[in-house]
């Protein structure tokens, strides 16, 4: 196989899935379409860590909220499929909603409520509720061995790891850095809702995330002190933001005092159009 075969239903899928060797390693890569050089990464690394690789694109009306147009979402299949090229072999599993939820919305939901109900949980209630759910399907129709989701979404990230472990999946998650671009926005299918103008206001999330990962470099500890620089970077710009978070990178959990474990430092903030996120690792 030297192509891209695409699979838009639930059985073709799992007759694939049940026709491969035993040897056969298997990477997903879920997405919801859209793909940039960030979706882009994770299949390059996908490539690397399997001999077969499956990109899921689906748009999950389970973690959309009320106030979030599930039919606005962008969707450009054929574009999507073109910018996959180069990384075929390749398979693409494009279900239709009525295929992942033939019973209308779901009835069954995974909830993790430590973890869905902060940071970005707060302002998209049954959010993470939906993507846990939509992963733990996609989960079970390709069984993959290893799975791979970008860094950028770092609570969503948490959750994943968190949900297999807690239902023993025999998936491996990994998380792959975040792409930028040149000035050091992070890629997101929502930057295409940013004027030029509100581009450039949007790059100081990740500079202000980067002056606390320097106070962090130089011994600063508190949550209080790395926040509020963040914060300081935000309000010159004019940007408000709707958190600034310094949370234990695994569980999530608020930290007032960063100390043996890796800490994620976040921010979300609404530019424009667009609601952006973005977060630094601190590694103590």
């Amino acid at each position: 196989m030297s192509t891209i075969i695409c699979f838009d239903t639930l059985n073709a899928m799992k007759l694939y899935r049940e026709g491969l060797l035993p040897e056969k390693t298997i990477a997903l890569v879920p997405t919801m379409g859209s793909l940039h050089r960030g979706h882009l990464s994770l299949v390059e690394h996908a490539k690397s860590l399997a001999s077969v690789v499956i990109v899921s694109i689906f748009v999950n009306p389970l973690q959309f909220g009320p106030q979030e147009d599930f039919d606005k979402y962008p969707r450009s299949l054929e574009q999507d499929l073109a910018l996959l090229e180069p990384y075929r072999p390749l398979i693409v599993f494009t279900p239709s909603v009525d295929e992942m939820y033939p019973q209308g919305p779901s009835r069954t939901v995974i909830t993790l409520p430590s973890m869905t109900r902060v940071m970005c949980g707060l302002a998209r209630p049954g959010h993470f509720d939906g993507v846990a759910t939509v992963v733990a399907k996609l989960f079970n129709i390709v069984r993959p061995h290893v799975a791979l989701f970008g860094q950028k979404d770092a609570q969503q990230l948490a959750i994943i790891k968190q949900l297999v472990e807690d239902l023993n999946f025999p998936i491996e998650v990994v998380g792959v850095p975040t792409v930028r671009e040149s000035a050091g926005l992070a890629l997101s299918s929502r930057n295409r809702y940013l004027t030029s103008h509100e581009k450039d206001r949007a790059v100081f999330l990740y500079r202000g995330l980067s002056v606390g990962r320097a106070l962090f470099e130089q011994g600063e500890r508190r949550s209080s002190v790395l926040t509020n620089e963040v914060a300081k970077v935000l309000q010159g710009q004019g940007i408000v933001p709707e958190y600034i978070a310094l949370v234990d990178q695994r569980t999530l959990e608020p930290l007032d005092v960063l100390r043996s474990s890796p800490a994620i430092l976040a921010v979300a903030a609404r530019i424009g159009q667009a609601r952006l996120i973005d977060n630094v690792v601190l590694s103590p």
